[in-house]
């Protein structure tokens, strides 16, 4: 691969990591992202200053919001393919902060889809997740279900936008995929997730507060595996596809696609805080609670169509991801 990619949120979780596997492949790679103060600016920091190690990478520090700073770093870059990663991430701090996510993840997608249409962007890729699926209970979920029902705003600002990307793949024939996150973990986490909570309690002693009494059910994906998927639909374009692909999810309207990436394997929370205990040594002092507003029981991916269009399918077992995760957090924290 020789391609010139925009990623916006470069010095997230994702960002970095899918950065790291681009420029690995040859890639020249510009990272976009605002340096916001959600989680520890410091790890966001030193994410990028590992990226900056590579000549091939370069960074813009600005908001999405601020769509003359956005356009100028497209413009200047002159990329071949888009990569929408940044958000307002979070489903629990939706419920606290919900006009946080409407400016970034509506506001600020609006501003991508415009700076792509403008840009003649060969590919433009968008972050989604698997909270859309909201109140659904038919398991594992595929791309043809319906998705109307969001329990969160976070989830609603995601539906949000893959109906913005289908419009702009109607109106401006802008090749749009989005692809759907399953609870993505791995080293250079976020400290708000599951797994970096976790592990940061157990090794200090504290609680770790299990929701809905332990019976939750998570379709953990390693961060490594997210991004292959990432970079394989990267080169699978919308529209682009003869024969049709049986369980495409594929507009008749226009060039625009939805895919999962999960790793296809439904894991009891209970059983990942086994593993997590296993590696570290220590037992956790285990909190069990109700379940908390906006949660769901359980999700669980289909990624037959990930399969089909890329050759690809996520299979780290979550034993792998969670010694890989805890030896990464005793090194960086020293503990």
């Amino acid at each position: 691969m020789n391609s010139r990619v925009f990623i916006t949120g470069s010095a997230g979780f994702i960002g970095y990591h899918l950065s790291q596997l681009l420029l690995s492949r040859g890639c020249s790679v510009a990272g976009y992202d605002g340096m916001t103060d959600y989680y520890d600016v410091g790890l966001k920091q030193r994410r990028h200053a590992m990226l900056l190690e590579n000549n091939n990478f370069s960074c813009t520090e600005a908001m999405l919001e601020d769509a003359a700073s956005l356009e100028a770093a497209v413009e200047s870059f002159s990329p071949d393919i888009i990569v929408h990663l940044a958000a307002q991430a979070g489903v629990r701090y939706s419920l606290e902060n919900p006009r946080a996510y409407i400016d970034a993840n509506v506001v600020g997608t609006l501003n991508v889809m415009e700076v792509a249409r403008k840009a003649k962007a060969g590919h433009l890729l968008m972050a989604s997740t698997s909270s859309v699926y909201g109140a659904n209970t038919q398991m594992p979920f595929n791309e043809q279900q319906k998705t109307d029902t969001p329990l969160t705003i976070y989830a609603a600002t995601k539906k949000a936008n893959e109906a913005m990307g289908h419009a702009y793949a109607h109106i401006h024939a802008l090749p749009v995929t989005m692809f759907r996150f399953f609870t993505v973990y791995g080293p250079w986490g976020r400290p708000d997730m599951a797994l970096f909570k976790f592990t940061k309690a157990i090794l200090e002693g504290q609680p770790v507060d299990i929701y809905n009494n332990g019976q939750m059910w998570r379709d953990f994906t390693y961060v490594d595996d997210l991004v292959r998927g990432i970079a394989g639909l990267m080169e699978a374009v919308p529209g682009r596809q003869d024969p049709p692909i049986d369980g495409d999810s594929l507009s008749p309207a226009g060039p625009f696609r939805i895919v999962n990436i999960g790793n296809s394997q439904k894991v009891l929370l209970t059983d990942f805080i086994d593993a997590i205990e296993a590696e570290i040594g220590i037992p956790a002092k285990r909190n069990f609670m109700p379940m908390q507003t906006g949660d769901v029981p359980a999700t669980w991916a289909d990624t037959s169509l990930l399969q089909k269009l890329t050759g690809y399918r996520p299979q780290t077992d979550f034993r792998t991801g969670v010694a890989r995760f805890v030896q990464w957090y005793r090194e960086y924290y020293d503990c």
